[in-house]
C-alpha cells in the first residue's frame, strides 16, 4: 500500500488493515458519541448530582455569553472590511504591483493570470445558469483570460443538453474559452455529487490548458455553485490576493457567501437560516488561522493537480479539499479570507413546508461535513511531518465545532433546566436552584445584543437595487428575528442526525439543493 494512501480515504472499508479500520471507525463515531454522551451526562448529573451539574451549566452559560460577544466583534469587523473591499478599485491596486513577483517570478503582469471557473450543475433551470454566467462576464476581468466550464451531469438528460446549447449560443463568443462537459453517470468508485462532477470537468479543462500551453502557476481555479453571482471586481480582488499573499501555491481563497439572490421571497425561517450561514462565514473570515474552504472557493490550479483534484466519493468536497491540501503539503496550507461577497440562492421552495423540508436536508448535508473528522484525525496520525501545534489547533477546532453545533442549542433552550426538573427535593431549596434560572435568564437577555447586531446587518445586506427597502420592510425583517431561537434548533437537530448517522455507520449520499426563483411583478418595482 502506498505511503500516502490515507489522503483519499472516505470510509473505513477503504482500509485493508483491520486495526486501521477500527481506528478510522472510532474517529467516525466520535462526533455522535460526544454529543450523546454529553446529553446522557447532563441527564444523569441533573438527577444524581444537581448541585455540581448546575455549576457546570452556569459556567457553560457564561462561556456561551462571552463567546457570543466574541463572535459579534468578529462579525462586525468582517462586515466593515467587506464594505471597504466593495469600495476598493482592485484593478488600480493590481496596476500598482511590481513585477516579477518573488512568489511567482515568471509573471510579467497581472494580466498573465488566468481564471478557470467551474460551475457544476444537474437539472437547474437555464435562467439560473444564465445569471451566473452573465455576472462572471460582467465582472470586469478580461474574458480572454477566462476558461469557463459549465459542468453538467449525464443523468441530467435532455434538460442538460438543452441548457448546454443555450449557454454555448449566448456565451460562446463572450468567453474565448467556454466549455461544456457531461460527467458520466454510475462511474465506479464515485459518489453522485459535486466532487465527482467538478473533478471530471477539471480534467477536461486540463486537456485544453495543456493544449494552450498555459503554466499551471498562472491559473486560479474557482469552483462555484451554479447559482453563484459574482460582484464587479471579484476576480480582480482574487487575483490581487493571489499575487500578494505569502504562498499563493499553498493557499485557498474564500469569499463570503451571501444568500440573497432570491431572499425577498424567503419565508421568515429560511431568511434567518440563510443570513445565519452568511454571518457564521463572516465570523470565520476574521479567524484565518482556522478558516477552511466552504461552498464556492478558489485556489491555484497547480496545487489542485498535485493533490489529485477534488475527492469523488464524499459529500463535503468543498471542505475536504482544504484538508487534502493540508495533509498533502504537511500542514503548509492556509485559507485566505477574501472578505468579499458573492451572491447565492437562499434555499426556498414553492410552499412553506417544502421550504422547511429542504432547509432541514441542506442543514443535514452541511453538518455531514463531520465526515472530515475521521479523515483529518487519521491523517494526523499517519503524517508525522505536520507540527503538533497545528494538529491540535485544527483537530480541536473541527471536533469542537461539530460538537457545539449538535449540543449547545439543546442545552441552552432545553436540557439546561434539567436540574430543576430532575433534581432531588433538597436541591429545590438550595440557592443554586434559585440562581440557575436567574443567571441563565440574565445572560440570555444580555446576549440579545448579538441578535440585534445580526438583525441590523441582515437589513443592510438585503439587495435593494430593484426594490428599495421601506420602513415597513425593516419592521418585518426585524420581527423575523424573534424566531431566531427556533431556527437555531432547526439547525441543531439535522446536525445531530448527521453525526448520529456517522456514529451508526449510516453513510449519506449527496443531496442536491433544488434551486427556486419566484418571479413576481414587485421585483421590478
Amino acid at each position: 500500500m502506498k505511503q500516502d494512501y490515507y489522503l483519499r480515504l472516505a470510509r473505513p472499508s477503504d482500509l485493508k488493515d483491520k486495526k486501521e479500520r477500527v481506528l478510522f471507525r472510532f474517529f467516525e463515531m466520535l462526533p455522535g458519541l460526544l454529543a450523546w454522551l454529553t446529553f446522557i451526562a447532563l441527564i444523569l448529573g441533573s438527577r444524581f448530582f444537581p448541585n455540581q451539574t448546575s455549576l457546570v451549566l452556569i459556567v457553560f452559560i457564561l462561556f456561551w455569553f462571552l463567546r457570543t460577544i466574541y463572535f459579534l466583534i468578529h462579525l462586525v469587523s468582517s462586515y466593515k472590511q467587506a464594505r471597504e473591499n466593495r469600495k476598493t478599485s482592485w484593478e488600480e491596486e493590481l496596476n500598482k504591483l511590481s513585477f516579477p513577483r518573488k512568489t511567482l517570478p515568471e509573471l510579467s503582469s497581472w494580466k498573465d493570470i488566468w481564471h478557470l471557473i467551474i460551475l457544476p450543475t444537474v437539472i437547474e433551470p437555464y435562467d439560473i445558469l444564465r445569471d451566473s454566467l452573465k455576472s462572471i462576464a460582467e465582472s470586469g476581468y478580461p474574458t480572454e483570460r477566462m476558461i469557463v466550464v459549465l459542468a453538467f451531469e449525464e443523468r441530467g438528460g435532455n434538460l442538460g443538453k438543452e441548457n448546454a446549447k443555450k449557454a454555448e449560443r449566448e456565451f460562446g463568443k463572450i468567453f474565448t474559452n467556454f466549455l461544456t462537459t457531461f460527467h458520466p453517470d454510475n462511474t465506479l468508485g464515485e459518489l453522485k455529487g459535486k466532487g465527482a462532477n467538478q473533478a471530471y470537468a477539471a480534467k477536461q479543462a486540463k486537456t485544453e490548458i495543456d493544449r494552450m500551453n498555459i503554466p499551471y502557476e498562472n491559473i486560479i481555479v474557482s469552483v462555484f455553485d451554479c447559482d453563484t453571482r459574482t460582484e464587479k471586481s471579484f476576480f480582480h480582488c482574487l487575483t490581487h490576493n493571489y499575487l500578494t499573499c505569502e504562498k499563493p501555491l499553498r493557499s485557498s481563497f474564500q469569499p463570503i457567501p451571501l444568500y440573497t439572490n432570491n431572499i425577498w421571497h424567503a419565508p421568515a425561517l429560511a431568511y434567518i437560516l440563510s443570513f445565519s450561514a452568511t454571518f457564521w462565514q463572516m465570523i470565520q473570515q476574521a479567524r484565518p488561522e482556522i478558516l477552511i474552504t466552504y461552498s464556492s472557493h478558489s485556489m491555484g490550479f497547480k496545487p489542485l493537480i498535485e493533490v489529485g483534484l477534488w475527492q469523488e466519493n464524499i459529500v463535503s468536497e468543498d471542505s475536504r479539499i482544504f484538508y487534502q491540501c493540508f495533509l498533502t503539503f504537511d500542514g503548509d496550507w492556509q485559507a485566505i479570507p477574501l472578505k468579499f461577497f458573492i451572491h447565492m440562492d437562499a434555499n426556498i421552495a414553492p410552499t412553506f413546508w417544502q421550504t422547511m423540508k429542504n432547509q432541514y436536508k441542506q442543514q443535514r448535508r452541511w453538518a455531514y461535513g463531520a465526515e472530515n473528522i475521521p479523515y483529518l484525525l487519521f491523517g494526523f496520525i499517519k503524517n508525522k511531518k505536520i507540527r503538533l501545534g497545528k494538529k491540535w489547533l485544527h483537530g480541536l477546532h473541527i471536533v469542537e465545532g461539530f460538537h457545539s453545533w449538535c449540543t449547545h442549542s439543546l442545552i441552552l433552550f432545553g436540557l439546561g433546566w434539567l436540574p430543576l426538573l430532575l433534581g432531588t427535593k433538597n436541591f429545590s431549596f438550595t440557592v443554586l436552584s434559585y440562581n440557575l434560572p436567574q443567571i441563565a435568564g440574565l445572560f440570555m437577555r444580555i446576549s440579545m445584543i448579538g441578535m440585534l447586531g445580526s438583525m441590523y446587518l441582515a437589513t443592510v445586506l438585503m439587495p435593494h437595487e430593484n426594490r428599495p427597502i421601506s420602513a415597513k420592510d425593516k419592521i418585518i425583517f426585524s420581527l423575523r428575528w424573534l424566531l431566531g431561537p427556533l431556527t437555531i434548533l432547526l439547525s441543531t437537530i439535522p446536525a445531530l442526525e448527521a453525526s448520529t448517522r456517522l456514529m451508526l455507520g449510516k453513510h449519506m449520499g449527496f443531496w442536491v439543493t433544488p434551486k427556486e426563483r419566484i418571479k413576481k411583478a414587485k421585483d421590478n418595482q
